[in-house]
């Protein structure tokens, strides 16, 4: 792929390091990746933005991507499990942390990685634009574009940090937080549909049963003040995808 080379050749002249020579493309791959992780939010040349645009679009096409309106929904919400960005619903969610700029360790495969390295290096600048150096409360949320992913929009949201250990009773309330709070912003742009990954369960370390219990709850309370919404729960993992389908009765 000749726009990959010229996009890694871009990036190791931007920071003076010399391109490696004899990478496969998987290797070429995983280099641009770690790349675009460790780079600060700066401006970027139209020309990166345009090559990198046409692979990260060509990827996105070569993952395949699944049509949320094939779903089957129950009360307005369903299960699937697989790569959030390959979803093409109205907006998908991405567990973040506070600063909101993405996960800067390079080939990291927590969703904060993911979402970024696929949608492009404009989340990150869109992210430090909104923030401007500060912090996101836990529980609150924020909205860019989708970029090459083929959901319109990303929702970010700062789930609570438990480590592993018992929730506390203000882990629920901002954990409950991020869901009301992203189902309420997707209902105030007119959105039809959103997806959720299994927030703060990751590396945060909140108790996957506690998480799921709590997430199904208050995606039911909401849905039932009259929402329209088409919700989706995002799961990963195969234990994930048996504390759902258990939650939600299928």
């Amino acid at each position: 792929m000749e726009n990959l080379d010229r996009l890694i050749q871009i990036l190791c002249e931007e920071e003076k390091i010399t391109m490696p020579q004899g990478m496969n493309e998987a290797e070429k791959a995983d280099f641009f990746r770690a790349l675009c992780n460790v780079r600060p939010p700066k401006p970027v040349s139209k020309e990166f933005i345009t090559l990198q645009d046409e692979y990260l679009s060509r990827r996105t096409a070569e993952r395949g991507i699944a049509d949320v309106k094939e779903f089957a929904y129950r009360r307005g919400a369903a299960l699937w499990q697989g790569d959030i960005t390959r979803l093409n619903c109205d907006a998908i969610v991405n567990a973040c942390n506070a600063k909101l700029l993405g996960c800067f360790s390079p080939l990291h495969n927590c969703i904060d990685n993911i979402i970024h390295s696929n949608a492009g290096v404009q989340v990150r600048l869109d992210c430090n634009d909104i923030m401007k150096g500060g912090s996101e409360k836990c529980g609150g949320v924020k909205v860019t574009k989708g970029y090459n992913l083929p959901c319109k929009y990303i929702f970010h949201t700062v789930g609570p940090i438990v480590g592993g250990g018992v929730p506390s009773a203000q882990d629920e309330r901002d954990l409950r937080a991020c869901y009301l709070s992203c189902l309420k912003k997707a209902d105030e742009m007119g959105l039809e549909s959103i997806a959720f990954c299994c927030i703060s369960t990751g590396v945060f370390g909140y108790p996957k049963q506690a998480a799921c219990r709590l997430a199904v709850a208050a995606v039911r309370e909401y849905l039932l003040s009259g929402s329209d919404l088409k919700v989706i729960f995002d799961v990963f993992t195969d234990e994930d995808l048996h504390l759902y389908k258990e939650q939600l009765g299928i």
